[in-house]
């Protein structure tokens, strides 16, 4: 097997392409290196099934940059944090377009199988709880958030309409909030946020008064939803990848202070406009379909997000 991962030495990415390179597969790692960074990736650059492509997929792949067959496209680029996607808003919908497109494009010529990485931002400012799969959404298309949420939805909908014109074969998953090792000390989510305030103790800074909600999934769960989706014969998507453990913001700032032994206190600021107030995945159908649940609890997948920031 040969596995393109775009997004590759990323967050997310580069846990897949160490993943993939377990199972003995073959793995070219495109990468812009805009969040994504090279050291994430260091320690498979002597492997002799790793490639590693610095390109932006705006622009189209040629033969001379990725001359390899491909079985599968993993696609993954893309800013995942309102930080760094609301930072160029024009490239963010670009990347979800454009790039999605010109990698399609690859999968068609290759006759590779395309897997999306989506999102839960899909479903915007939820109006139904927990949100499955056929909850069509509740988003503002002229909101700072509508670069990434409107990008993703447009990808997925090029991702069917491949399917239907071409028949190619396409996936979708939607991911819900992951954290982890290698999540970029500037990436602006809570969960980074938290532990790296928490451990210089500094004051923890929550949006808005701390009620709202999200479901947070360890990293190697995610990897694992995404491969079970990959290896699916027959199964597509969309499916939700994402835990069923809900807990409110504020919940999350006291438990990683009191694991970080942490003098933090916590102070308040305004909530971003159109920032979901509750945010939890319906995965009965990853669990019907693919067999998938969380394995690593909350408390555990923190213990090692705060080791990892720590010996940063």
């Amino acid at each position: 097997m040969t596995s393109i991962v775009t997004g590759g030495a990323g967050f997310i990415g580069s846990h897949l392409c160490e993943v993939l390179l377990e199972r003995g597969e073959r793995v070219i790692c495109i990468d812009n290196f805009f969040t994504g960074n090279k050291k994430n990736v260091e320690h498979l650059m002597d492997n002799e099934k790793f490639t590693l492509i610095d390109h932006d997929i705006v622009d189209p792949l040629s033969t001379v940059e990725c001359p390899l067959a491909a079985d599968i496209i993993y696609n993954l680029a893309c800013p995942a944090s309102p930080v760094h996607y609301q930072h160029d808003p024009v490239k963010t919908v670009q990347t979800n377009v454009v790039g999605t497109t010109n990698m399609l494009e690859l999968a068609k010529a290759r006759g590779a199988i395309f897997l999306q990485a989506s999102t839960s931002e899909v479903y915007g400012d939820p109006e139904v709880h927990p949100q499955p799969e056929s909850y069509v959404g509740h988003v503002n298309p002229l909101g700072p958030r509508a670069c990434y949420d409107e990008g993703k939805r447009c990808a997925e909908t090029l991702c069917s309409d491949y399917h239907r014109e071409y028949g190619l074969t396409t996936k979708i998953a939607r991911i819900f909030n992951t954290y982890g090792p290698r999540m970029a000390e500037n990436d602006g989510r809570v969960v980074s946020n938290f532990i790296l305030q928490a451990l210089r103790n500094e004051p923890i800074t929550i949006y808005g008064d701390g009620s709202q909600t999200r479901s947070f999934q360890f990293v190697n769960d995610l990897v694992r939803g995404l491969l079970l989706l990959a290896d699916h014969k027959d199964f597509h998507g969309p499916v939700n990848i994402g835990t069923q453990f809900e807990m409110t913001v504020k919940a999350l700032a006291e438990m990683i202070i009191k694991m970080t032994g942490s003098k933090s206190e916590i102070i308040y600021g305004p909530l971003p406009e159109n920032d979901p107030k509750q945010r939890r995945p319906d995965s009965s159908l990853a669990k019907e379909k693919l067999g998938w649940e969380e394995e690593i609890s909350v408390e555990d997948g923190l213990k090692q997000a705060i080791e990892y920031f720590k010996s940063l």
